[in-house]
């Protein structure tokens, strides 16, 4: 069952399309990350799936729900972390969980925030200013106000940025173990290794998604090589691979070189004559970072 199927979707403003006829879908209890460069649309998109903007074109259903005509049926269903910490920053967590409790009129109201705090680990706490918590811990009370009402979707709009690496792999774990329990997820995110740890992906540029499918189907589909060059004068080798023929990426990662390109055969003619008695180069793996930076640099998704 897809808890997500929307298509050929559309937005606008000053008559320009900000989503480029958008079609998606996530099945239930999948986790779905939505990857893509500041200001492609993603969080427009997210906004239209969850009933908070109306597509100028296009339709589908979230969670069963048509999205031009059932926005608020969809509001209520779905659990919504915003970019920005969005809560009172002069009242506790307690507080504020106290008065999300009472926007989405769940009775009793202290059970549903003393269960919440328990589950997210908050009890202790629960009487600390929201505007005095780490990064990590104003990420986990946004997490808990998005899933007191038990939403059966939860909408994530970059929701690890800025907080340090083990609050992001725990909060990680915190989605995984809602997902085994039969919650659909869809996340944005900039950081490779969370795509990684999604069930499927979906790469939106200038308001078009380019690609979508497992990690490994979108870096099989982008067919690109890789080579690693090691050795000694590779600053200069960088320089000269640079508009190469066959090269399309060039990075230094760490003491080596890791170049990539789409056509095979003309990549490995240039690098065979660029290496030197010093230099060595081996076949390596393409990541789902070089294959995001290929599409970003070519937005419509095709070879150069």
């Amino acid at each position: 069952m897809d808890v997500i199927d929307v298509r050929n979707m559309v937005k606008r403003y000053s008559g320009r399309a900000v989503v480029d006829h958008v079609s998606m879908k996530v099945a239930e209890g999948e986790i779905s990350g939505f990857l893509g460069p500041n200001g492609s649309g993603k969080t427009t998109t997210i906004r239209m799936m969850c009933g908070l903007l109306t597509p100028d074109e296009g339709d589908g259903e979230v969670l069963g729900f048509d999205i031009r005509n059932e926005g608020r049926r969809i509001r209520r269903e779905v659990g919504y972390m915003t970019q920005r910490f969005s809560f009172y920053e002069d009242l506790s967590i307690e507080e504020n969980l106290n008065f999300v409790a009472r926007l989405y009129e769940l009775h009793p109201v202290r059970t549903y925030v003393r269960d919440t705090l328990a589950d997210l680990g908050l009890t202790e706490r629960r009487r600390q200013l929201a505007g005095q918590l780490s990064g990590g811990w104003k990420q986990r009370l946004a997490l808990a106000a998005c899933v007191m009402h038990k939403p059966k979707l939860l909408l994530l709009d970059e929701p690890t940025a800025g907080v340090d690496p083990k609050a992001r792999r725990e909060f990680w774990d915190e989605i995984h173990e809602r997902a085994a329990g039969g919650i659909t997820v869809l996340v944005s995110t900039h950081y490779m290794d969370e795509a990684e740890r999604c069930h499927r992906i979906h790469y939106i540029s200038h308001g078009k998604v380019l690609t979508s499918g497992t990690v490994d189907e979108v870096v099989s589909e982008a067919g690109l090589t890789t080579y690693v060059l090691e050795g000694t004068g590779l600053a200069q080798i960088m320089h000269e691979l640079q508009g190469a023929p066959g090269v399309d990426q060039v990075a230094p990662f760490g003491t080596t070189l890791h170049v990539v390109g789409r056509d095979a055969d003309r990549l490995r003619q240039t690098i065979e004559k660029l290496a030197t008695d010093g230099v060595t180069a081996r076949p390596g793996v393409t990541s789902l970072e070089d294959v995001f930076i290929q599409l970003m640099g070519n937005p419509g998704g095709q070879p150069s």
